[in-house]
């Protein structure tokens, strides 16, 4: 699996064509794009698409023209805490319930975290009809704050075999990843992994902590102008 928060190549260059239609203001929000635009968008996307072949850097720098630069200076702390009340706001009947919790992070990151027996069925990779309206929400706030890009993980108790463990991890990761896709987030601010059994929050002495291990979490990182 890439680690890589970036995924070059084909999908940066297939998620990228949508942008011929449209760009973004300061908060990622989508607007028409003028003729001049279209046709310099056109170029962008081009040499975006060959830039991710060569390198990484490339890669970022394609998807901060993407996203219509990214954020400087003390608009970052802003524009992360006005997410994080988007998503509490949206969320608070699954986060009083105890199958959502969002909190800030270091370096003006986000966490948005999602209980595994609440989105998956037990040794399943298949997300639960009944938790699409609560992806639907983080969906909404995701697309209206564009100007981020998000890892997903899974994670596992250590209950089983490690290397089962392992894919597990990372189906459950690509199935939320997938979903994310279908509700148009952009394909070059997305990233999935599995860690399995490594990253445990708690021990797995019970089943109250394994259920607490067991877990899909997002964490949402700005795109800044550093990461030119």
């Amino acid at each position: 699996m890439n680690k890589s928060w970036m995924k070059p190549g084909a999908t940066l260059f297939a998620g990228s064509l949508l942008l011929v239609a449209c760009a973004t203001d300061e908060y990622g929000n989508r607007r028409p794009l003028t003729e001049t635009q279209a046709g310099a968008a056109i170029g962008v996307i081009t040499g975006a698409a060959v830039g991710a072949a060569v390198a990484d850097k490339s890669a970022k720098g394609a998807v901060i023209g993407a996203v219509g630069g990214g954020l400087a200076g003390g608009l970052i702390g802003h524009y992360m805490e006005q997410q994080r009340r988007d998503f509490e706001k949206l969320l608070a009947p699954e986060i009083a319930a105890g199958v959502i919790r969002v909190k800030p992070l270091p370096d003006d990151r986000l966490l948005v975290g999602m209980t595994s027996e609440t989105t998956f069925e037990i040794d399943s990779d298949r997300i639960k009809p009944g938790f699409h309206s609560t992806l639907d929400k983080i969906s909404g706030v995701v697309n209206k704050y564009g100007k981020t890009r998000l890892t997903i993980a899974g994670h596992t108790d250590s209950t089983g075999s490690a290397a089962h463990n392992q894919g597990l991890s990372e189906r459950r990761a690509q199935a939320v990843e997938g979903y994310l896709l279908s509700e148009s987030v952009y394909p070059g601010r997305l990233s999935a992994i599995g860690y399995g059994e490594d990253q445990p929050i708690t021990s797995n002495e019970t089943e109250e902590s394994r259920r607490r291990n067991r877990r899909v979490d997002i964490t949402i990182i700005p795109i800044t102008t550093e990461q030119s």
